[in-house]
């Protein structure tokens, strides 16, 4: 497995793999990698005949008072993870080869970055934007794989991908859960004991939505209302039924939606969404 630290160097390495013939999936991650990351590589090995993973900690996606310096790094234990499931290349540069000194050149969706974790969370998905186009511009994949449990940043880069015209096709890839049904996240091992059985009231949340659409229920209101019941313990930044390109409340479900949820379990901020 190649480890890349500059843009030259990736480039050279996707130059060979062009030559060669075979198509390129990209798979973005801040690292401290868990089986949610591994379903992602995995889809990406079934569909790309090369794979490469970033593992890069993006500065500009993180407020002043969010946990940037505090993030998780693993850096070795996920380099031998990648290298175990396979990956062909891993993209790890320095915050100054990703923003070199002067940079100033910013992405942005708008309309959309301002929605659900936007709100709270303001130039969060112009980061997020930002640094994925200096990704797909190094590396020019064919496909880039994304977890729905980031359901707006995925909504965001979609638009942006359609917006910018770029020759890349966006796989989003089913949410991967414990088995008690908590959502995998990095910030995950962040929570103590109590805190992480706190957090289950997310998913279960979501899931009592689930039932009750599933029941015929197609007000959101009442939906929402069922799972503030069950978030009450937890403080919730947001609980919405939208729709999943817009990210825009809809009052009723009759043609489906996405609820999402973000809600702090201490000093932990989780999300957790799903398509109805």
């Amino acid at each position: 497995m190649l480890v890349l630290r500059t843009i030259a160097e990736a480039r050279r390495a996707c130059a060979r793999v062009r030559a060669e013939g075979k198509t390129l999936g990209l798979v973005p991650t801040m690292g401290a990698l868990h089986e949610g990351h591994l379903s992602l590589v995995q889809a990406a090995q079934t569909s790309c005949d090369a794979v490469v993973a970033s593992i890069f900690v993006n500065p500009t996606q993180f407020g002043p008072k969010e946990d940037f310096a505090s993030y998780p790094r693993t850096f070795e234990q996920d380099c031998q993870t990648l290298e175990e499931a396979g990956v062909d290349m891993v993209f790890a540069p320095t915050v100054e080869e990703m923003y070199p000194p002067g940079a100033s050149t910013i992405v942005e969706v708008l309309g959309l970055s301002d929605r659900l974790d936007g709100v709270s969370r303001p130039g969060h998905f112009r980061g997020v934007a930002t640094v994925v186009t200096k990704l797909f511009h190094i590396f020019g994949p064919d496909r880039a794989f994304f977890g729905q449990k980031d359901a707006a940043q995925v909504a965001v880069l979609r638009k942006m991908v359609r917006d910018l015209v770029f020759p890349v096709q966006l796989e989003v890839c089913p949410t991967v859960r414990e088995a008690d049904g908590l959502a995998m996240s990095s910030r995950n091992r962040k929570l103590s004991e109590e805190e992480r059985r706190r957090a289950l009231v997310l998913s279960q949340a979501l899931f009592a939505v689930e039932k009750g659409f599933q029941d015929g229920e197609r007000d959101s209101g009442k939906l929402i209302g069922e799972a503030q019941r069950i978030l009450k313990d937890v403080e919730v930044e947001y609980c919405r039924i939208v729709d999943p390109e817009t990210l825009e409340d809809i009052p009723d479900v009759s043609r489906g939606g996405l609820v999402a949820v973000a809600a702090r379990v201490g000093s932990t901020r989780l999300i957790d969404n799903l398509l109805l």
